[in-house]
């Protein structure tokens, strides 16, 4: 059964992405407005700044780099109030912007500027080192790499400023013509299982998800909550796609002041929400889970909080109700992923209080599908329950140079297999009940990890935790397994692992019970999203047989 969104279709127009940005005939804000203010130096760019800095990076690739449309630029940085100006300079131009993790290593980043055909890179001083000897071996000269200076005066004051007056002697005119199919973002899958895919995303695939995320934000319910008077917070990276398009991108489409960290570090989170009066947070379940358990926030005054968006993976109902009752915040989810430039479901404000479990309806253009899951009978009568399968004008081309992906993830019709599980109720709230790939399965019955997860949570001795199926010696069956995070370092040992056992065992079937047992850790190792990377507590497993 065709699942469709509850609010109307809208037209999506075919314009590329720096058009649709810089040249909108709506803009609800001047071009002396601050859009972005780097949070260490409190240096601001103005819409004004942004346009014309893009228009001068683009003119640079050009004349030092001979880009023309269709050439990727490689980007391996983190946050910097100088990456937005970077990635619209390239997209001004017709470039491909492809953005990594600054975190890989060497090695890592050479598959990636290969499989891309990078024909330069832009990265900071801290990952130059490990840039520069991947570059090498791909093949990219010393002179391809374009540094973004941490410094005050950043890539602006290069050899090619002279440019700048250059940039404006014309109206810009984009080389794109087809936004449909012409590509913008290559950014890659999180790569749980395999090699990472390169996810193509076209002009009008961001362009379309910006506008249907408006849509949301701009009234959907009669509640209009988020304008360009509202000022936010990024922490959450730039690399990632919920921070490309939901932070850099809708950013500026809205018009608010975004205030950038470099990462993510609690205290000043806490001192720049209270010094600038900040109304709207990008979070990560991780960083919920802080915003309520740490008692370094009972000493700051966040009141000027109205809503935290969380996205990347779903939230607990225990999270939820914990930022409500103890800090007083409202937190909304949505959902999504690279392959849908990424959400495809939203909470209005509204539902953020009414359905606090869901991750939101179905956002405008997009339709579902939801699949049986195979060898496992369905829950319910429910027809709207199994793998959700998606198909709206956000999603993505197929990824680049792998015709046996695209072969698999599409069905005959165009939806894309998510490979998410989960259910969508009468009103059209959709809740994520797992992966596909996670499942458990224990003796022929399937046991979802975030389901147990949910329920860990609400014991007092875990901070965080992960449930994976650790091999039971028979064949094809699996223990469930929780790998905790105390709350506080006294809060370990087998007297404690007993009580969180029993705990579970009381919520849940006997089938879904901790039979592999608690296993005290550290962290929880999760990818910059937030997602669980739960190939390494199964990789740990493996070292200590």
């Amino acid at each position: 059964m065709t699942s469709y969104s509850p609010y109307p279709d809208i037209t999506v127009p075919e314009t590329d992405l720096w058009s649709f940005l810089f040249l909108r005939p709506d803009r609800p804000f001047p071009e002396s407005k601050v859009i972005f203010t780097d949070v260490p130096s409190n240096r601001a760019y103005t819409f004004n700044d942004l346009r014309k800095l893009s228009l001068h990076f683009g003119r640079t690739l050009q004349s030092r780099f001979q880009y023309q449309k269709g050439d990727v630029l490689t980007v391996v940085s983190g946050n910097s109030i100088d990456l937005p100006p970077v990635i619209w300079g390239a997209v001004s131009i017709g470039a491909v912007v492809s953005p990594l993790n600054p975190n890989f290593s060497a090695s890592e980043i050479v598959h990636y500027l290969t499989d891309a055909g990078a024909k330069a890179v832009v990265t900071q001083k801290a990952q130059y080192d490990a840039v520069l000897q991947a570059a090498t071996r791909a093949g990219l000269s010393k002179d391809r790499i374009i540094v973004l200076d941490d410094a005050t005066q950043g890539i602006w004051e290069s050899d090619a400023s002279a440019l700048l007056d250059a940039a404006f002697a014309a109206p810009h005119i984009s080389p794109v013509q087809n936004p449909e199919t012409d590509l913008l973002f290559l950014v890659y899958s999180s790569g749980t299982t395999g090699l990472p895919k390169g996810v193509m995303l076209s002009h009008r695939n961001v362009v379309a998800n910006l506008i249907q995320m408006a849509s949301m934000d701009n009234g959907a319910d009669g509640k209009p909550f988020l304008t360009h008077e509202d000022k936010a917070l990024a922490f959450l990276p730039f690399f990632h796609i919920y921070g490309i398009t939901g932070i850099v991108n809708y950013g500026l489409y809205l018009g608010m002041n975004t205030f950038i960290m470099p990462r993510f570090d609690l205290q000043t989170v806490c001192e720049t929400v209270q010094s600038r009066r900040i109304s709207y947070l990008y979070v990560v379940p991780p960083v919920a889970l802080q915003l309520v358990q740490s008692p370094l926030v009972d000493r700051y005054d966040l009141r000027s909080l109205c809503l935290l968006n969380s996205a990347a993976a779903a939230l607990s109902l225990e999270l939820i109700c914990g930022l409500r009752d103890k800090r007083g915040i409202t937190i909304r989810q949505q959902y999504g992923m690279s392959e849908c430039s990424p959400c495809t479901h939203s909470q209005t404000y509204t539902e953020s209080i009414q359905y606090p479990g869901s991750v939101g309806r179905l956002i405008p253009n997009v339709t579902a599908k939801y699949a049986p899951i195979a060898g496992e009978k369905p829950k319910s009568a429910n027809p709207k329950e199994g793998e959700l399968w998606v198909k709206g004008p956000n999603v993505f081309l197929g990824y680049y140079n792998n015709p046996t992906a695209n072969a698999e993830s599409f069905s005959e019709d165009g939806f894309y297999k998510t490979g998410d599980v989960g259910c969508e109720d009468t009103y059209g709230n959709f809740t994520i009940t797992d992966r596909i790939k996670e499942l458990i399965k224990y003796n022929g019955f399937q046991v979802a990890p975030a389901e147990l997860e949910d329920i860990l949570l609400g014991h007092p001795a875990v901070g965080d935790c992960a449930v994976v199926g650790i091999p039971s010696g028979q064949a094809g069956s699996e223990l469930p397994r929780a790998y905790v995070k105390p709350a506080r370092e006294d809060l370990t040992g087998d007297k404690v692992a007993v009580d969180i056992v029993a705990f579970v065992k009381a919520k849940v079937v006997a089938y879904k019970q901790l039979r592999g047992g608690v296993v005290f850790v550290e962290a929880i190792p999760r990818n910059p999203s937030g997602k669980i990377l739960r190939r390494e507590l199964k990789k740990l497993f493996a070292s200590k047989i």
